[in-house]
């Protein structure tokens, strides 16, 4: 079907091969828009400006996505993955589909409820539309490619400051917990405490007041440093590889010609 190959080849970032298609340019201007709209909304007294007016926006916004949704979903049973009823679903179970229809219900559910606190979760859910940024970045596809291919050493960072946010728990709990019962009278109070030194953060509103406990909370630091660099050189390095390798397909995919200009 040519129409909705065009289509497909239009909303696809996959499918454009020449950057993003004119469609795509729209709807992130959209989902920058609508996404501003919704904070803006937050404040009560822009709101209270035309309440109308953002009751409005939020229902054309909302009917644009709407349609590109259904689009979208028509449109990619050009992808051999997704073909017929089956591969249809199958796509919309894929995260970038499930953000998208998250991202869309907001808008179509209960505007004008006087709950506060679900009124306050819509909004919230309308901010979601900037995930769907990250489908039309070829930087944000090599960071997650870069994340997958270092899962292994990522979680063995996580792991090893999971032990040593427990280990340091503890060891406050019994060294502090006699004298401070509030804040390390159990290894779960004393966590928050471990979770604030062990990112080196130190809010100061929990600490030790033994000398044991402050060496404890001394040693904790230290081990931070090294444990929040871990991950961060593990990911560092992941992102400079994945972005060189991306460099290199793209510049020996040019024609000749472009390349001997």
């Amino acid at each position: 079907m040519p129409m909705r190959k065009e289509v497909w080849r239009q909303l696809d970032p996959a499918a454009h091969k020449e950057g993003l298609s004119l469609a795509n340019r729209g709807i992130l201007c959209a989902i920058l828009v609508s996404s501003l709209v919704a904070i803006l909304q937050t404040e009560p007294t822009i709101e209270a400006l035309s309440p109308l007016g953002f009751s409005l926006f939020e229902r054309l916004i909302g009917l644009v996505f709407l349609v590109e949704y259904v689009l979208r979903l028509w449109a990619e049973g050009e992808d051999p993955r997704y073909k017929g009823i089956v591969g249809r679903i199958r796509y919309a179970l894929t995260a970038a589909a499930l953000i998208d229809l998250i991202a869309l219900l907001p808008s179509l559910l209960i505007p004008g409820t006087t709950n506060l606190t679900l009124l306050r979760t819509f909004r919230l859910l309308r901010i979601l539309r900037l995930a769907r940024l990250g489908r039309f970045s070829q930087a944000m596809r090599d960071l997650g490619e870069a994340v997958r291919a270092r899962r292994e050493e990522l979680l063995l960072s996580l792991m090893l400051a999971g032990m040593v946010l427990i280990f340091s728990a503890g060891a406050m709990y019994l060294i502090e917990g006699p004298d401070s019962p509030a804040q390390f009278g159990s290894i779960p109070r004393a966590l928050w405490w471990s979770i604030c030194t062990l990112t080196t953060v130190g809010y100061g509103d929990v600490y030790p007041h033994t000398v044991l406990g402050k060496i404890c909370s001394g040693l904790t630091s230290i081990a931070g440093i090294g444990l929040i660099a871990m991950p961060t050189g593990i990911l560092a390095a992941a992102f400079s590889q994945a972005f060189q390798k991306s460099h290199s397909a793209s510049h020996h995919s040019r024609p000749k010609e472009v390349l001997r200009e």
